[in-house]
């Protein structure tokens, strides 16, 4: 059975008791303000990685010789990884200062083992070090932002029902603060509850790797660019 955003909006009202269910019904004016508000809901959700529970697997090349990649709506990568034919390989995410404040050859082409990501206005900025030096594929999941939906739009295509129950948790509050009303107590406890569960679904791969020179015996100086070309061992 569909379940749509305005069945949403609707639900959400009752639950605010801004509109009593059953004596009251939900006007015009009033569902045109819940979906705005239901749309700024799901946009707020990219600032708060932990309340979206849904990763996506997704591919790009790489252009020889091109270090920026912009990949609309990504809000971050959790897992990356690169393929040269069926050869996969791991990469190392560096940090900002790592990335972009530390002494390095800017021309070198080769096979790339390192990425830095930035969010930005829109999506995300990737970086990849060193510049490819033929097309590479790269793999990678990650959490994407949500779009605005339509009055019609079937939220049950897009996210499971304990969700669409968070998100009219989370409309009835935000419709609350709209109104200046008061967040009935039960609901308030029934949301804080449904919030707590959705943050342990789906978390970040905390993981951390350590990369030693001493290791390996291999680090990133001439002998291991000029010798290797970015190809070392596991």
């Amino acid at each position: 059975m569909a379940y749509t955003a305005l069945r949403l909006v609707i639900k959400s009202y009752y639950l605010s008791q801004v509109v009593s269910r059953g004596l009251q019904v939900v006007s015009g004016e009033q569902i045109s303000d819940g979906l705005d508000l239901l749309n700024d809901l799901l946009d707020v959700k990219g600032s708060d990685l932990r309340l979206i529970p849904y990763f996506t697997r997704a591919t790009f090349n790489l252009v020889q010789g091109q270090e920026l990649y912009f990949i609309p709506n990504l809000l971050q990568i959790d897992a990356l990884t690169l393929n040269d034919g069926v050869n996969r390989y791991l990469m190392i995410e560096q940090s900002r200062r790592d990335y972009f404040a530390t002494s390095r050859v800017d021309n070198i082409q080769s096979l790339p083992m390192t990425f830095r990501q930035e969010r930005v206005l829109g999506g995300t900025n990737l970086y990849f070090y060193f510049f490819p030096n033929k097309v590479y594929t790269i793999n990678y999941s990650g959490k994407f932002c949500f779009t605005d939906v339509a009055l019609t739009t079937d939220l049950s295509l897009t996210y499971d029902l304990y969700y669409i129950e968070y998100l009219r948790c989370a409309l009835a509050e935000y419709i609350c603060c709209d109104y200046g009303a008061t967040f009935p107590d039960e609901a308030k406890i029934k949301y804080a509850e449904i919030r707590k569960k959705l943050m342990d679904i789906s978390p970040m791969d905390l993981t951390i790797r350590k990369r030693s020179y001493f290791n390996n015996g291999f680090g990133w100086d001439w002998q291991t660019i000029n010798l290797t070309e970015g190809y070392i061992p596991g």
